[in-house]
């Protein structure tokens, strides 16, 4: 039985399932696993483990499954499950407060999990905290919020989130899933959204990352205002001014418009003005 307050809706069609492990390549029917480009060996973390609607499909790769789940009585179910598979590891735990580089024990990592909606962004986050051994995310999540995550410079979806998901990953809308295909069906679609890593990050090695994302925040928090409007609480407006002219950009252009290549030009020369 799903608990509402944890956001649980449980993929219950097989077809849609195969349709996934196909996409992530954990099919019998898909491609052959390719390994990191470094070689080294990896596991998969799953969250939102449930009844282990996905967990048999990535035991059967013979690859190390850690699957978590924050519900004890499922996770207390998938303990059972877990003997048939001896590289299967259960973990009875918030993902938010799991140490992944821990539950990965050294090795590579990719990560797939039906994210509850409410908590999509927050995961995330915490995904990226650990983004130097994570080589890939695949996520079952509201379909909303994929094309956010997806979103390019100028279009109404394109935010904080895109940006910092572009910061960190590329990422790819797989494919729509329909609301029936989960057992209780949520109230919208969702998709499958794969976040290949590195993203952005790679071209911008000696930003400092914890105040560029600050920034991003900032130059987003009132989206329909511009650039210079969002930033003159922080910074000279006519130091913000300077910048977007340096770098051949309007005076009048809105976070929404640029890129993440031209926000952390933006912030590099700001912040070392």
């Amino acid at each position: 039985m799903a608990r509402q307050r944890l956001g649980q809706h449980f993929l219950a069609d097989a077809g849609w399932r195969e349709e996934i492990a196909r996409e992530i390549r954990i099919s019998p029917q898909s491609i052959t696993q390719t390994p990191p480009s470094d070689g080294a060996e990896f596991c998969w973390i799953e969250i939102g483990a449930g009844h282990g609607e996905m967990t048999e499909h990535l035991a059967y790769t013979g690859v190390p499954v850690h699957a978590v789940e924050l519900d004890p009585l499922l996770a207390a179910a998938l303990q059972r499950m877990a003997k048939r598979f001896p590289n299967v590891e259960i973990v009875s735990a918030d993902i938010l407060e799991s140490d992944i580089a821990k539950i990965a024990g050294g090795k590579r990592v990719r990560v797939y999990g039906n994210l509850p909606y409410y908590i999509t962004s927050p995961i995330l986050h915490h995904l990226f905290g650990s983004a130097e051994i994570i080589d890939e995310i695949n996520i079952v999540i509201q379909h909303e919020v994929a094309l956010r995550l997806a979103a390019k410079p100028g279009t109404r979806d394109y935010g904080y989130l895109s940006v910092l998901t572009q910061y960190f990953s590329r990422p790819e809308l797989v494919m729509d899933i329909p609301r029936d295909a989960f057992r209780p069906p949520p109230e919208v679609d969702s998709a499958l959204v794969t976040l290949r890593l590195p993203g952005e990050r790679r071209k911008l090695p000696h930003i400092d990352e914890t105040a560029f994302l600050e920034f991003v925040k900032l130059c987003f928090s009132q989206k329909r205002k511009t650039l210079v409007n969002n930033l003159k609480s922080r910074v000279k407006v006519e130091l913000v001014r300077e910048v977007l002219t340096d770098l051949k950009l309007r005076m009048d252009a809105r976070a929404e418009q640029l890129s993440v290549s031209n926000l952390a030009a933006i912030f590099s020369q700001l912040h070392s003005a």
